[in-house]
């Protein structure tokens, strides 16, 4: 955002709710909240008046709650946003809608809760100030590979902000017969249980939170928990899997470098990584260590990245072999099975 504070629009029907993120992002001297709205029509209005850079709008409000109001408003009015939620599901039909990204709402009798609260939606607003914002056109049709897949290979994915979206647009297009997947999106604890079974419910694959004992077979999709790192364990023909508590790894647990220097190691050449959107450089080393060891690489390009991050960095490194659209991502995947 070059030097401009980032303008800012909060959307919430409580007062309190209202207050306490706008004075509190504002303490922040590269933000300025603009204008508060207490509702869609509100808010509609008030995008009008005052061009935010950004909304963060909750999820449960009067009229018409947030997902449709997201649905409606960004085709006219293309605005990145971050909803703010309770613990549920409903942030994965508002980031479908096309939201950025989200925070869960914070124990008010906390400080410490909304302190935390604050800081992350604080370094929300500041990605999502240089995001893209995404129609969602998901192309639902499952590939069907001309020819036997290999299922001895590892397929391990890392996703950061945009990249709930992403996995499931590439994980609806694979087929059931699919070698075992494993996946580190950076996503808050119990919500990466919920997006697991969302997937398991929404595609051909079986997809399950990842847990110390799994073993990674084919048609399996083992997702990193939100609070734990995962990797891999190479014992005879099997793949076992071990997730663990550790300190944050370029700013993150789950990381998706442990992931993937774990598969670098113990998979080599058997192996493809995929870089999907996010932001930083997570991943970025450990691709490139899967690429040198022989694995095949993929890149999402930045046309498709909501934030062309982590991809661009691994790109930048050398780490990816072929850079495509999310779009094309599963027929460069298909053939890197044959």
């Amino acid at each position: 955002m070059n030097g401009k504070r980032i303008k800012v629009l909060v959307v919430d029907d409580s007062l309190l709710f209202r207050e306490v993120i706008a004075r509190g992002i504002e303490t922040d001297p590269s933000i300025e909240v603009v204008a508060r709205a207490t509702d869609p029509f509100d808010a509609r209005d008030k995008i009008l008046q005052f061009e935010p850079d950004v909304m963060t709008c909750d999820v449960e409000m009067p009229k018409m709650n947030g997902i449709d109001f997201i649905r409606r408003l960004l085709p006219q009015h293309p605005l990145p946003v971050i909803v703010i939620s309770t613990v549920s599901e409903a942030v994965f039909d508002a980031m479908n809608a096309g939201a950025v990204d989200f925070v869960t709402k914070p124990e008010v009798q906390s400080s410490k809760s909304v302190e935390k609260f604050l800081l992350d939606i604080i370094s929300k607003i500041k990605i999502a100030a240089n995001a893209k914002i995404s129609r969602s056109n998901t192309a639902d049709t499952v590939n069907s590979p001309a020819g036997k897949i290999n299922t001895n290979k590892i397929i391990a994915i890392g996703a950061s902000t945009g990249g709930t979206e992403a996995i499931y647009k590439l994980l609806k297009a694979l087929p059931a017969e699919m070698p075992g997947i494993l996946i580190v999106q950076h996503i808050p604890p119990v919500f990466s249980n919920m997006f697991a079974q969302r997937l398991n419910n929404q595609t051909l694959l079986n997809v399950k939170e990842a847990r110390t004992g799994d073993w990674l077979e084919p048609g399996k999709v083992l997702i990193a928990p939100g609070d734990r790192h995962m990797k891999i364990k190479k014992i005879g023909d099997r793949i076992r899997i071990e997730t663990f508590e550790g300190e944050k790894v370029n700013g993150h647990c789950p990381s998706v470098d442990v992931l993937f220097e774990s598969v670098a190691r113990e998979a080599g050449s058997s192996a493809i990584g995929i870089m999907l959107t996010g932001m930083g450089y997570d991943g970025a080393r450990g691709l490139l260590a899967m690429r040198r060891r022989g694995a095949r690489t993929i890149g999402q390009d930045e046309q498709s990245s909501i934030v062309y991050g982590m991809p661009k960095v691994a790109f930048d490194i050398g780490a990816v072999e072929k850079q495509t659209s999310l779009d094309n991502i599963p027929q460069v995947l298909l053939a890197m099975l044959k």
